[in-house]
């Protein structure tokens, strides 16, 4: 018997978007650690920041501006491993664990060279960087203080620096393999780490002096030396299960193609996630112009928001591997399908994830030793960011699934560039050319990333990005 025309559209909508219980099983084993993994971070963060706020809401904001600017590091080291990444999973699918040694490499060499830019631009221009944050009305000694603070807190992050770019090209190569528990087991210890130092060092417990914001960056240092040792020697030690390990060392060379080809798809990856994270920084700049209380308010909010926005990007994760081993395997129509029921079953968890936060936002910053002008600042941006959760969802998978089909310059255009020439001079004009209030401005410029979600959905249905970049060309490039 023929079926009516609405159950066959019925179906093959369904078909496309949710898939069988064999699919969610492995997104949950690959997921659910990296979830865990991100929300345990962040969360100690949370009580990080709540710890130094409790010292003195200079302190916190002081921090949150040095972080703001670690940020954009860690992104740089995030976009520099992208690129060799994208080929590490494909290669991992089709079971090429030379070819995934080689990709290791090359993260180490662009890991160190972005290591020494940084800490060469942190320690020449250290307070030129915090001090655009500080030009919004407020008290003169109060900014003062955040500048002496959030220096203090840069220097002594600068060390944490090495541990954590080791840490991602170790987890990440881990995870492009699907080893998703080691990473996360390592970092449940450094923050375990982090949570008990800080304790100690911010309030002088156990016969430690008070160290304040000082104690708080020292404490963060451990922490990521001990998630670093962890994860390496571990690897080390199973080099029988993680075969990328064996002779890793015994040489530096990867071969010139394959150094031509990852460069080629990583550079624009690189420069997006720079650009990207500098746009970011760029927005609180221009929001922070608004006054020093709105530097607060968006330090709680980016911190609340960053622990629940650990769905969202392990998602992320999940369709750069999935997606990334169906295009190895040369399995188009798997991955294609991967990528469609991951952006639905993202988009489905984040707005239960942005209800909870829409709902509790105007209690979350009570937690806060503050002032009631930063409470309701704070609880005021949360909603907005929880009304665009969905969209960043989505936003956020597509981009993944584009990247993983080696598609990096449209990335780039997706990405950086639509935030560079959209979202950053529209809040540019908003900000210092209407006299909208904090609360309507802020949600008002994320309206933008509305366009962005669209366009993104577009590239995806269009299949233009999938593509398999290793069965022919990279394995050319190790033959080499």
């Amino acid at each position: 018997m023929k079926q009516p025309a609405s159950t066959n559209a019925f179906s093959k909508i369904r078909n496309t978007f949710i898939g069988d219980r064999k699919f969610y099983t492995t997104v949950f084993l690959l997921v659910l650690p990296i979830i865990v993994q991100n929300a345990i971070t962040n969360f100690v963060n949370l009580l990080d920041n709540i710890m130094i706020g409790q010292v003195g809401t200079p302190q916190m904001s002081g921090v949150a501006i040095a972080n703001q600017l670690i940020f954009v590091f860690n992104l740089t080291i995030f976009g520099g491993l992208s690129g060799a990444g994208i080929f590490g999973a494909q290669f991992f699918g089709a079971g090429d664990h030379e070819g995934l040694r080689h990709t290791v490499r090359f993260k180490l060499w662009t890991a160190a060279v972005i290591l020494a830019i940084t800490i060469t631009v942190f320690l020449t221009c250290g307070d030129q960087l915090i001090s655009p944050f500080l030009t919004g009305a407020g008290d003169v000694s109060e900014r003062a203080a955040m500048l002496d603070y959030g220096r203090s807190y840069l220097l002594i992050m600068l060390w944490g620096l090495l541990p954590f770019a080791l840490s991602q090209v170790y987890g990440g190569t881990l995870r492009e393999t699907g080893e998703t528990l080691l990473p996360m087991k390592a970092s449940l210890a450094g923050v375990i780490t982090n949570l008990c130092l800080n304790y100690i060092l911010i309030y002088g417990k156990l016969g430690f002096p008070a160290l304040g914001v000082e104690g708080a960056a020292t404490a963060t240092v451990i922490s990521r030396f001990v998630e670093l040792a962890i994860i390496v020697l571990y690897a080390h030690r199973h080099a029988y299960k993680f075969q990328f390990i064996e002779g890793l060392y015994r040489s530096a060379r990867i071969p010139k193609s394959l150094v031509f080809n990852i460069t080629k798809k990583g550079t624009p990856l690189l420069v997006n996630e720079l650009l990207w994270s500098l746009g970011m920084t760029t927005l609180i700049q221009i929001f922070s112009t608004r006054g020093l209380n709105v530097v607060a308010g968006l330090n709680i909010t980016s911190t609340i928001t960053n622990l629940l926005n650990a769905v969202v990007f392990s998602m992320g994760s999940a369709v750069a591997v999935m997606v990334g081993q169906a295009l190895g395997a040369n399995d188009i129509v798997r991955a294609k399908q991967t990528a469609w029921r991951l952006i639905f079953f993202n988009v489905c968890l984040c707005v239960v994830v942005g209800g909870a936060l829409a709902v509790l936002s105007p209690v979350i910053p009570y937690i806060y030793n503050t002032t009631d002008d930063v409470r309701r600042l704070a609880a005021s941006f949360m909603l907005a960011r929880a009304m665009y959760m969905g969209v960043n969802a989505v936003a956020h998978c597509t981009y993944f699934t584009i990247r993983s089909g080696g598609k990096t310059f449209v990335t780039f255009l997706f990405d950086s560039v639509y935030t560079w020439v959209i979202l950053v001079p529209f809040a540019y004009v908003l900000t210092y050319f209407t006299t909208l209030n904090i609360s309507v401005l802020y949600p008002v410029c994320y309206s933008a990333d509305i366009i962005k979600c669209i366009i993104g959905i577009i590239i995806v249905k269009s299949g233009y990005w999938a593509q398999n970049m290793v069965s022919d060309t990279a394995s050319e490039g190790i033959k080499a």
